[in-house]
């Protein structure tokens, strides 16, 4: 049975134009462990960053739904450390913990068609009645650590009532509400780079938007007919516009031509 191959959720290189200079690219899921190749853990991220040598500047690129939470703490804090400035590129979405990486940010930019999606943590869970409290005891804490990265970028702009109110509600913050919010500096014009979300995440948030599901629609055809989501907009736009040159035609001819 074939496997499709997973995309590796970062990537680290050195800029063509300045040897000072580091892209990351968070393009994927964030994982605890590494079951295969593509996978990558917080460990596996410091040590490449590490092999990026001495730069003086980052700029990290994000299109990821999120993933473990303690992975991503860790990322996080990897970059707040590191002296270099980091520039964080939200390319079309930074969904629950890849929001976290993205508050590392020195200057956080969003295209105006990208999202920003924040909720409390969870966590699937077994055990007795005494266990369950305990857990959730333990996400209660960890939320209270999460929420104070977002108010440290937020400043002023955000109080601690209104963020609580939008984590319960798992929100997808569009680039103007997360200007608003203070949870990024730079509104920029729409980008196409399509959100990076598959049928697990999904499944697991409850207030994905619209178009987002539309998309993740489209690229599972794409995936079926081996014909990229781009590609399928383009022959959908030809074909309607076909369609309509015919209209035209056939009012013009009288119906001659069919």
């Amino acid at each position: 049975m074939e496997t499709q191959q997973q995309t590796k959720f970062w990537e680290i290189k050195l800029s063509a134009e300045d040897s000072k200079t580091a892209d990351i690219f968070i393009y994927g899921d964030i994982v605890s462990s590494q079951w295969y190749e593509e996978d990558t853990t917080a460990l596996s991220f410091k040590n490449d960053l590490d092999a990026a040598g001495d730069v003086s500047v980052i700029n990290l690129y994000i299109n990821s739904p999120g993933g473990n939470v303690f992975e991503g703490v860790a990322i996080y804090n990897m970059l707040k450390r590191h002296k270099a400035k980091v520039n964080v590129h939200v390319d079309a979405l930074a969904a629950s913990i890849a929001s976290v990486i993205a508050m590392a940010g020195d200057t956080v930019s969003m295209p105006k068609n990208s999202m920003l999606m924040i909720h409390n943590p969870w966590s699937f869970a077994v055990g007795n009645a005494a266990e369950l409290r305990k857990i959730a005891d333990d996400l209660d804490r960890i939320g209270q650590s999460v929420k104070q990265t977002y108010l440290q970028k937020a400043g002023s702009k955000l109080t601690d009532k209104k963020l609580q109110e939008m984590l319960d509600a798992e929100t997808w913050l569009s680039a103007d509400e997360a200007y608003a919010y203070g949870l990024c500096d730079v509104v920029l014009e729409a980008s196409q780079v399509d959100a990076s979300i598959s049928d697990e995440w999904l499944n697991r948030y409850k207030n994905v938007p619209k178009q987002l599901k539309n998309q993740a629609e489209k690229d599972q055809k794409a995936e079926k007919t081996g014909i990229s989501a781009q590609e399928m907009e383009i022959r959908k736009r030809i074909s309607e516009e076909a369609k309509a040159n015919l209209v035209y035609i056939d009012s013009i001819l009288g119906g001659l031509i069919r």
